[in-house]
């Protein structure tokens, strides 16, 4: 996965129409005929079109400059020019395209299937065939085709998934991924080993199937763009419902790591409160059972709470048969 990109920065530009032909009638027993201009093509449009095969960005990552074709002129004899080619640009499932100067929201390509067009081609200009009319028989004037459009333009992917993870640094989020899809994230016992989210498919029983996302590690004051901040929260907006992760062995009381975490999606997005939440206790195969009824009293009100432990499977089939509850319930 080091090959994920989310986030790429391009210059588009529609092709301009084709521009009206001023054109007259000239034939062997009409020395004189009237107009006959055609209409010029339409510029090529720039579409994006889902590919729900692609996870990432990455190959859009070296195309600085996307331009399509232009559209041909009109003839004499009525002859339309023809249109200029579009240039169809696909993208996963996801992402978002926004103008890169204002940074305003222009589309987002959701669903398989979809197509959107980004930037539309110009006009073709009409020939002076148009323009004649009862009164003005001979017109000597066309239309020049419409400009195209040119515009940088960011696409960012948001992931989907069913269920994103969310929690500091080394909470055990790639080790329960690893143990609940078929996923193989990089593992390691130090923060910022996740540095990109990793997507796995959860089978609960036969035929139901959830994806789940582990968005990298969460750090106080990630909101402000702190560490790795931002890059990663905005994955966290398209998850329908929100795991948090807390080891059994964190040095801070459960509570207050929790409404750390709370407080940091609160600030980035408050909507994100929304979602449906539930707290999985992590690396609970490091506490008995009287210590787990010791931290009982520590853990948050309002959320529900399940003891887990991705390195003995304890209470793993019931946290995926909660989780496609939760999913199911929406």
């Amino acid at each position: 996965m080091e090959n994920f990109v989310d986030y790429v920065k391009i210059m588009f530009r529609s092709g301009k129409g084709g521009a009206g032909s001023v054109h007259f009638y000239r034939g062997p027993a009409t020395p004189k005929g009237g107009p006959d201009g055609g209409d010029g093509g339409r510029g090529g449009h720039i579409i994006l079109e889902a590919n729900p095969q692609e996870w990432t960005l990455l190959d859009l990552k070296y195309k600085k400059h996307i331009y399509a074709e232009d559209g041909q002129g009109g003839r004499g004899g009525l002859k339309t020019g023809s249109d200029g080619a579009d240039v169809v640009v696909k993208v996963p499932l996801g992402t978002v395209a926004k103008d890169a100067e204002t940074g305003e929201f222009l589309l987002e390509i959701t669903r398989p299937g979809q197509k959107e067009i980004l930037l539309p081609g110009g006009r073709g200009g009409k020939g002076n065939n148009f323009f004649k009319t009862a009164t003005h028989q001979t017109p000597r004037y066309a239309q020049p085709g419409e400009p195209g459009i040119e515009q940088w333009i960011v696409l960012e992917l948001k992931v989907l998934a069913d269920v994103g993870l969310v929690g500091f640094p080394n909470a055990g989020k790639s080790t329960l991924l690893s143990a609940v899809t078929a996923a193989k994230p990089k593992i390691g016992d130090y923060p910022f080993t996740t540095l990109v989210p990793n997507l796995g498919i959860v089978k609960v029983r036969e035929g139901q199937t959830f994806i789940m996302a582990d968005i990298p590690g969460i750090i106080e004051g990630a909101h402000e763009g702190r560490g790795l901040g931002h890059r990663f929260l905005r994955h966290i907006e398209r998850n329908s419902v929100l795991l948090f992760l807390i080891p059994a062995d964190t040095q801070r009381v459960i509570r207050d790591e929790y409404n750390i975490l709370l407080n940091e999606l609160t600030e980035y997005n408050p909507e994100l409160l929304d979602k449906p939440r539930l707290l999985a206790i992590s690396k609970s195969d490091l506490i008995d059972d009287d210590l787990e009824k010791m931290l009982r009293p520590t853990l948050p009100e309002g959320v529900p709470v399940i003891f887990i432990s991705s390195m003995t499977n304890k209470n793993l089939q019931q946290l995926k048969d909660l989780l496609w509850k939760m999913l199911n319930e929406e």
